[in-house]
């Protein structure tokens, strides 16, 4: 079962503590995998893999070191991101295929929107052809995932100035309301990319 919190617009650091939280008590069992859909107040997060290089202007946004995989990504309303608090049962403990679970959860949502997600070697995330529309950074406590997915729906484009974001030139990100050339409900967008997500982050045998 995968349960869905929507939970507004939200801090870094409040999101970071109700993910630890849910991290705890799913590594007890006393809960089930969730799926967190939140947008955050305007945040620069430095992840695992950070390169100080990226960081172009650390004074325009808050800046926040994080326990996720990858380089430096850019977080503010207009942005679903989603965190994906998942128990990876044994013989499933495999963060590249998780990671891979997760981006086919954006590329089937941006599906019901009619645009065309895809991957890129060595560049983990969602691609809308050669333009990256979704970043991805995964961590990982006794084989509980949490942290999870950052989709550009509406979020000004000119904000990823601040940023190389994930080590590539700002101009490189887009948007759904860029692609689609119109305004994107975010409703929409968050009920599509539930029902993708309760299908493909289910485990069966």
């Amino acid at each position: 079962m995968l349960e869905i919190e929507d939970l507004g617009v939200l801090s870094y650091e409040d999101a970071r503590a109700r993910q630890l939280d849910r991290v705890a008590r799913r590594v007890r069992d006393e809960v089930s995998d969730a799926l967190l859909l939140l947008e955050h107040e305007p945040v620069v997060t430095l992840g695992r893999g950070s390169d100080a290089g990226n960081l172009k202007d650390p004074h325009r946004f808050p800046v926040v070191e994080s326990e996720r995989g990858g380089d430096v990504t850019l977080h503010a309303p207009g942005q679903l991101v989603g965190y994906v608090i998942q128990l990876l049962p044994e013989g499933r403990r495999d963060l590249h295929a998780h990671l891979r679970r997760v981006e086919e959860v954006i590329i089937n949502g941006l599906g019901d929107f009619g645009l065309v997600g895809g991957r890129r070697d060595g560049a983990t995330g969602v691609w809308v052809a050669e333009r990256k529309i979704a970043s991805l950074g995964v961590a990982c406590r006794q084989w509980c995932t949490w942290h999870g997915f950052a989709l550009n729906v509406s979020i000004p484009l000119h904000l990823f100035d601040a940023i190389n974001p994930c080590g590539f030139d700002a101009e490189v990100m887009t948007s759904m309301e860029r692609e689609l050339a119109g305004p994107v409900d975010m409703t929409d967008v968050k009920r599509a990319i539930i029902n993708t997500a309760r299908t493909v982050l289910r485990f069966t045998d």
